[in-house]
C-alpha cells in the first residue's frame, strides 16, 4: 500500500492540487461564503460552524490524518496564475484488498465554474489514483438534475452505472443520486446517458 511520506502536490497545466493548510482559511471561507447559493443545493447541509476557523482547522487535521492513514486524499485546487483557490477535490473511502477503489467528491467556487478547472483536476486525480495509488475503480455520484456534474464525469471517461435511492442527505433531505465509475483499464470515453 502506498502511504505518502511527504505532502501531496499534483501539477496540471493551470492548477496546483495540494493538501489544505491552516493558512488557507481566509481564502477557503471567503470562496465558500461567496459561493454559498451556488454550492448548497448540491451539498450536505452545512454545520453551524462550517465557515468558522475551528471548523476549518478540523478539516485540515482530518486531511492530514486521512492522507497519513491512506483512507482519503483531500486536495485544494489553486489556479497557478495568481495562486487563487478555485475549489477542492477529495478521493475518499479508499478501499484496499480486493476492491482497490475510492469515491470522488468535488466542488468549485462560483466564479471558477464552467472554465475547465474541475475537468483538469478530475483527470489529474484519476491519473494519480490509478498510477500512484494503484486503484482499479473510481466512483462518483451526483444528483440526477446536476447536468454540469454529469457532463463533467462523462467527459472524463466515467460511465453511468445506475441509481442509488436515498444515497446522501443534501440540503437536509435524503436524495437519490446517479452513480458513475471509471475503471483503470476502461478508456472508451463518453456515454450517451441523458
Amino acid at each position: 500500500m502506498f502511504l505518502p511520506r511527504r505532502k501531496i502536490r499534483i501539477e496540471t497545466e493551470r492548477l496546483t492540487l495540494r493538501q489544505p493548510v491552516l493558512t488557507d482559511f481566509r481564502d477557503w471561507s471567503s470562496l465558500r461564503e461567496s459561493s454559498a447559493d451556488f454550492l448548497t443545493p448540491w451539498e450536505p447541509q452545512w454545520a453551524a460552524d462550517h465557515l468558522s476557523r475551528k471548523g476549518f482547522a478540523n478539516r485540515v487535521y482530518w486531511s492530514q490524518r486521512s492522507i497519513a492513514s491512506g483512507s482519503a486524499v483531500p486536495l485544494f485546487l489553486f489556479r497557478r496564475e495568481g495562486d487563487k483557490l478555485v475549489g477542492a477535490i477529495t478521493l475518499d473511502n479508499i478501499r484496499r484488498g480486493p476492491a482497490q477503489a475510492g469515491t470522488l467528491g468535488y466542488w468549485t467556487g462560483q466564479p471558477y465554474a464552467r472554465k475547465g478547472y474541475m475537468r483538469e483536476a478530475l483527470q489529474a486525480m484519476s491519473h494519480y489514483a490509478f498510477e500512484r495509488l494503484d486503484l482499479s475503480r473510481l466512483e462518483a455520484a451526483c444528483l440526477p438534475e446536476n447536468a454540469p456534474s454529469r457532463r463533467l464525469l462523462e467527459s472524463c471517461g466515467f460511465k453511468y452505472e445506475g441509481v442509488a435511492q436515498s444515497y446522501l442527505q443534501i440540503a437536509g433531505r435524503w436524495r437519490t443520486h446517479v452513480l458513475y465509475a471509471s475503471l483503470r483499464g476502461d478508456r472508451r470515453g463518453r456515454t450517451d446517458v441523458g
